[in-house]
């Protein structure tokens, strides 16, 4: 076989491998969405407001598709231009996540305490609005209700002025049961409960695109051999 018949039979193959990558970045971007939707954070953590979990998988999702979308391009017309913009694009976004991942196993605590007293902080703007029709009430309502936790610790959190999004039994009557388990806690079990299922995840992704830098390497290397020149 030839190079430039390797090179074609590349040319080829590529663009089957790098739909795992695109369906990677799409399954990231609706994650976020579904975050997004149905678990609103602005009232939970206000300081972080802009940096919550739902932002991070939509900016990662659509980081993830343009970049598949760039590396498909560029072995459908064999520019090596774009398979090089492709394979460094991915290298800067397997070491922003690796960089990610460390900092979150090294600074595990300090993040806690930060996420804790961010919570504490969002629980007070909305105790000090309680009883309007506000946003910052209405997303407290949504978390407490969905899993099933009363303040950031416990019910006590709210002092007398328990929201009925607390309740689980005898709401309407003169002594109504709340959950005692408090967000934070709960949070937490969901974090540690579903650890193996994201570090497996997250493995995953990264596998998927070191196999796409080493097939956009090669591949930008034999073109490079069989002497093609740029195409635009």
């Amino acid at each position: 076989m030839t190079t430039d018949q390797f090179t074609r039979g590349m040319n080829r193959c590529y663009p089957d491998l790098l739909p795992p990558l695109q369906l990677c970045g799409v399954a990231v971007l609706s994650l976020g969405v579904y975050v997004m939707v149905n678990f609103r954070m602005a009232a939970l953590t206000p300081t972080l407001d802009s940096f919550n979990f739902a932002n991070m998988l939509l900016i990662s999702g659509i980081v993830i598709t343009c970049v598949s979308f760039l590396g498909f391009l560029g072995a459908l017309k064999e520019n090596r231009c774009l398979l090089l913009t492709f394979f460094l694009l991915l290298l800067v976004l397997l070491l922003v996540e690796l960089t990610v991942a460390c900092l979150l196993l090294v600074y595990e605590g300090e993040i806690a305490k930060l996420l804790e007293e961010d919570l504490i902080k969002g629980l007070k703007n909305a105790k000090g609005r309680l009883g309007n029709s506000t946003e910052l009430q209405s997303d407290w309502d949504v978390i407490q209700q969905k899993l099933g936790c009363c303040g950031v610790n416990n019910v006590t959190d709210w002092g007398d002025r328990v929201p009925r999004s607390c309740c689980w039994d005898q709401c309407d009557s003169a002594q109504p049961q709340y959950n005692q388990k408090g967000c934070l806690s709960t949070l937490r079990s969901f974090f540690e409960e579903n650890f193996l299922t994201t570090g497996i995840s997250v493995i995953a992704l990264c596998i998927v695109e070191v196999m796409g830098m080493c097939f956009a390497m090669t591949l930008f290397c034999q073109i490079s051999r069989s002497g093609l020149n740029y195409k635009l």
